[in-house]
């Protein structure tokens, strides 16, 4: 059974686009597992040139392939669809200009990261993902999270008001998997899901002060909200400033974890919003499976007034 459409531009099938998608994400796992092995990519991309030989190595050839492949891919598939593409890769040119606080002009927008977690594709952890985002209105109305190496493909599509639709996880089978959330609702054993390279001594008094259970590392955003998906972790925490995730970074995570049941919203119970003319995605952001989501959030903001008074979380 199909699931229930969710809203698309006028004359977007959702059939026709979950296969388009199913393809496109299936080809972006070739190019990146080719990249990664220092094999010869699919679909005509060159071998990648190490910098010692004029080129700039295997991650930025991986980029900008998976981001031709994926851009192209939605174009030629869909010619004259209502929505704009924006990609991590295109997004310094495609901003240039724009009004302070101003996003583009777009009521529907893809927003592509075509490799996140690019330290981890380099130390060949595995924990490496690929984004892509469909927002309506600067709102995440469907997410595409792939994970070559896992050979998971997670796909969100969110209810028309903003709330729980339908997502699952597929191999490259097409077998579905279902989302399995845990069990877990009390603080004190709930699982984070952290990153291993980015914290700080903000980030470790807050958790102190959360007081949770075990703690898992992973790479991506993608990768972290995965670990929620299969009920192996239960939280994600974000606590940025100037140096903050992108709208890329989140759009496609947040959407699926939406569409599961999920919640992913600033600790002061906001939304997060895209294309608003800002793609930092600053603040205290939590992710979770729901159940203890407003408890963390209200101890979550609690302890940074105390932490840092001056936050926006």
């Amino acid at each position: 059974m199909m699931p229930a459409a969710p809203a698309l531009p006028s004359g977007i099938r959702v059939e026709a686009l979950l296969a388009e998608l199913r393809r496109l994400s299936w080809g972006a796992a070739d190019i990146l597992l080719a990249y990664g092995r220092g094999e010869q990519p699919p679909y005509g991309f060159p071998m990648a040139l190490s910098v010692d030989h004029g080129g700039e190595g295997p991650v930025s050839a991986a980029d900008l392939a998976v981001n031709q492949w994926l851009l192209d891919g939605l174009e030629a598939a869909f010619p004259g669809a209502g929505w704009t593409l924006l990609s991590e890769e295109t997004a310094k040119e495609q901003l240039a200009g724009l009004p302070p606080g101003q996003g583009l002009a777009a009521e529907w927008l893809w927003i592509l990261d075509p490799l996140d977690g690019t330290k981890d594709f380099l130390q060949g952890t595995g924990e490496y993902a690929v984004h892509l985002a469909l927002v309506h209105r600067q709102r995440a109305v469907l997410g595409v999270v792939l994970l070559p190496e896992k050979d998971e493909l997670w796909i969100g599509l969110v209810g028309a008001d903003g709330s729980a639709g339908e997502a699952w996880c597929e191999n490259r089978a097409g077998e579905r998997s279902p989302v399995r959330f845990s069990d877990r609702c009390e603080l004190g054993e709930l699982v984070l899901v952290a990153s291993r390279n980015h914290r700080d001594q903000r980030l470790e008094q807050l958790l102190e002060a959360l007081a949770l259970g075990d703690t898992k590392a992973i790479g991506s955003v993608g990768g972290k909200v995965a670990t929620i998906l299969r009920g192996e972790a239960d939280l994600y925490i974000s606590l940025s400033g100037k140096s903050a995730p992108k709208d890329w970074d989140m759009a496609a995570p947040e959407a699926v974890l939406l569409a599961a049941g999920g919640a992913f919203t600033h600790a002061n119970g906001a939304p997060l919003t895209y294309n608003t003319g800002d793609v930092r995605q600053a603040g205290c952001l939590i992710a979770s499976h729901g159940s203890a989501h407003t408890r963390l959030c209200e101890q979550a903001a609690a302890a940074m007034a105390a932490i840092d008074p001056g936050f926006a979380v």
